[in-house]
């Protein structure tokens, strides 16, 4: 496969041997919706929208414009809080608002299109071992050296391809977001589809008695969890084997795209 140039990292410079092993190997994997490498990394936002232009349902919680997330602090390349989507993702991400709503639920958004900046930050973020200032919110059974080994960050990331989204619920009679049975980035297994359940049948799976099980979720939290991925999943989107919250578009228009325009609100000329 493919490198990714990591060799351009300025902080793998001054890292120790076997922590450049680690950044390397890590490196030369990809997750399961960016197997893609970037040909034409490019500033161009003419197919973006603005996703509330399209989706003005869907309620704002954008995490790295604000300090509560993983890094602590805004990421680069978040200049308002807004999300940005290709229109096409926008337009699919329209019709699973609409189902949603019918089912009494909205759409909160975390994350949409992630400029290569943002991208670039959390790599310095994770090569900083000392700054733990978020690790008992997202990471508290981690050590933060392995973060890369592990694959909970990459060098690139499906959502500067502009098509990929991370979101939840928000129930309209309790006013509150559904109960999902854990946070939005948490690092762990607690996050993935499967856990505690088959994602495929949709059925609750209770850990056994002496399974080594820290955190297991509910059979409300799993279907909280499934009404989401069905909705995504019926309206063009595919999921993610590591991350509940996090979907992509499956006929995507810039599969080979990366781009690096900040996020803020897109105002095209009609």
């Amino acid at each position: 496969m493919t490198h990714l140039n990591y060799m351009r990292n300025t902080y793998i410079i001054a890292a120790t041997a076997a922590f450049i092993c680690g950044i390397f190997a890590a490196s030369c994997k990809q997750a399961a919706d960016d197997t893609h490498l970037a040909v034409n990394p490019t500033e161009d936002d003419s197919q973006f929208v603005t996703l509330t232009d399209v989706v003005p349902d869907a309620i704002m919680e954008i995490r790295y414009f604000g300090t509560y997330n993983f890094v602590g602090t805004r990421i680069d390349g978040y200049e308002e809080p807004t999300a940005l989507l290709t229109r096409q993702a926008a337009e699919a991400l329209k019709a699973v608002s609409d189902d949603v709503m019918s089912q009494g639920y909205r759409l909160k958004i975390y994350d949409a299109y992630r400029p290569q900046k943002g991208v670039d930050h959390f790599v310095r973020w994770a090569a900083d071992i000392p700054d733990t200032l978020m690790k008992r919110f997202f990471y508290p059974d981690l050590d933060k050296s392995v973060l890369f080994e592990q694959e909970y960050i990459y060098e690139k990331s499906g959502h500067t391809r502009g098509s990929t989204v991370d979101l939840t619920l928000f129930d309209m009679t309790t006013e509150k977001e559904l109960d999902m049975g854990g946070t939005f980035d948490w690092f762990g297994p607690e996050s993935h589809p499967d856990f505690c359940g088959n994602p495929e049948t949709g059925e609750y799976i209770a850990p056994a008695a002496d399974a080594d099980v820290k955190r297991p979720i509910t059979p409300e939290q799993f279907e909280h969890r499934m009404i989401l991925r069905r909705a995504m999943t019926a309206h063009g989107f595919k999921p993610l084997d590591s991350e509940w919250w996090h979907f992509t578009l499956k006929d995507e228009p810039f599969p080979d795209t990366y781009f690096t325009f900040p996020v803020r609100q897109i105002h095209h000329k009609q």
